[in-house]
């Protein structure tokens, strides 16, 4: 095959859709206005004989041949983006600059160390400073330049304008001392809804999507404390008879650091949480911050 005639540029364009799922978003970020956007999207499919994306009430879904494609023509993208970057090299290598990234703590601990051996390795000039999101969207910071890139997974509004990039999807489970709750196996709802909770809350607001799925069944849990991080809790349930409904990463390092805890998933259906970074505009085409996002989304891949 000749592919002289091909435009490689619908390969870039696939992936932007695909991680998008939104022609809106997909065209700032690809800074197209909206009729160019579809044009190339009608392209696209002429292209590949194929819709691709079928527009839905939330935006776009992928049809099963796109994917098909998406492993393949997403490694691609990312390998020519890491050509790129190589060639950029050299300038990263000389910055001196601070990079602010707003998160929680159960973030940062999935995070830095990789991200600090990469900064170290490419750009040692290059300070990264986390700061606490306080448990909502730090808009004021990033519009101002305070802030770099926000990462969580409570960032349900943001202005449109914003850049959004999924990371990684964690589902629920449920931790308890087993010696302390010898009950808890089999999990039930009417159990779970029995216990004492403990839960993380940044804002104050004891509620989660746990106790939303949990009401659908018609009960509701007793939460007796909520702590201000995500990592601290697991400490406090040992010996207790506490349960911590957390992110299964979080589940995972609590038995591994005590193994009296016992993780069981949830015996009622709650979507996983969604971790997303966002970022201001203005950083969109800054060779080291795009690097630095980069880097993050390679690190939360493991993850998927």
């Amino acid at each position: 095959m000749n592919i002289a005639g091909k435009d490689f540029n619908l390969l870039y364009l696939f992936t932007v859709l695909y991680e998008e799922r939104s022609l809106q978003r997909a065209a700032t970020r690809i800074r197209l206005s909206q009729p160019a956007m579809s044009h190339k999207l009608n392209k696209l499919r002429a292209e590949f004989d194929d819709p691709l994306f079928i527009r839905t009430g939330r935006g776009f879904t992928p049809t099963p041949k796109a994917h098909q494609m998406a492993k393949d023509v997403c490694c691609l993208v990312k390998s020519l983006e890491q050509f790129y970057l190589r060639h950029e090299a050299k300038e990263l290598n000389t910055r001196v600059d601070h990079i602010h990234i707003y998160a929680t703590d159960f973030i940062e601990w999935l995070l830095l160390p990789s991200l600090l051996d990469r900064v170290h390795e490419h750009t040692p000039n290059v300070k990264i400073i986390c700061h606490n999101t306080v448990g909502q969207l730090p808009q004021a910071a990033l519009e101002q330049g305070e802030c770099d890139i926000a990462i969580a997974g409570f960032f349900r509004k943001a202005p449109e304008h914003f850049y959004r990039q999924p990371l990684a999807r964690f589902p629920f489970k449920v931790v308890c001392d087993k010696e302390a709750n010898q009950q808890a196996v089999p999990i039930t709802a009417e159990k779970y809804a029995a216990a004492r909770h403990v839960v993380s809350t940044m804002t104050g607001d004891l509620r989660s999507p746990v106790d939303e799925a949990l009401e659908s069944h018609g009960l509701n849990r007793q939460v007796v404390s909520g702590a201000s991080g995500f990592l601290n809790l697991p400490d406090t349930i040992v010996g207790r008879t506490l349960w911590l409904t957390c992110l299964a990463p979080i589940a995972d390092y609590a038995t591994q650091r005590h193994p009296q805890l016992l993780a069981q998933d949830l015996p009622f259906d709650v979507p996983p949480i969604q971790i997303e970074q966002l970022w201001h505009p203005r950083t969109q085409e800054d060779p080291l911050r795009k690097w630095i996002r980069q880097q993050i989304k390679e690190i939360f891949s493991q993850y998927e």
